[in-house]
């Protein structure tokens, strides 16, 4: 009776540990999704034409941007060790293995977003900030982000 407890106790704790991992992992994702969700449906569909242009909506897709930015380097602190179920993309093991670089790369897209704020105002700047911004998002991107699928 006593080992079938210590089993179960066991079995708990490892769940509990499996199921801290995976929340931070849903965090992550969450901070990045709300970053995609500013830069691409915003912003970019404003730039192709494919929404109006909107000058509130452009102030407040930036103000997410530079806000979740600032969020990156304390977000991932610690690897999950594992992916969200069903998950398009994931982070790089890379990302705690050179995590200084990784945390290098925040500053530039602090700084797109800075410079970009209070210029916008037409498609035509937006486009310009919108490939700069996402340029310095690519950076990162290219060595710490995995598709999944």
């Amino acid at each position: 009776m006593k080992r079938t407890l210590i089993v179960a106790g066991t079995l708990l704790l490892g769940a509990g540990a499996v199921m801290a991992q995976q929340e931070i992992a849903v965090q992550q994702d969450n901070l990045m999704r709300s970053q995609a969700k500013s830069l691409y449906n915003v912003m970019l569909k404003m730039a192709k034409g494919d929404i109006h242009y909107n000058q509130k909506s452009v102030d407040e897709a930036l103000t997410t941007l530079e806000a979740d930015v600032g969020k990156i380097a304390k977000t991932f602190e610690t690897n999950p060790k594992q992916d969200v179920v069903n998950a398009t993309y994931g982070s790089s093991p890379k990302v705690w293995q050179q995590k200084a670089d990784f945390d290098s790369k925040i500053p530039p897209v602090q700084k797109a977003i800075a410079e970009a704020k209070g210029k916008i105002h037409d498609v035509a700047s937006l486009k310009a900030a919108y490939t700069v911004i996402n340029d310095r998002c690519n950076d990162c991107h290219e060595t710490y982000r995995l598709k999944l699928k």
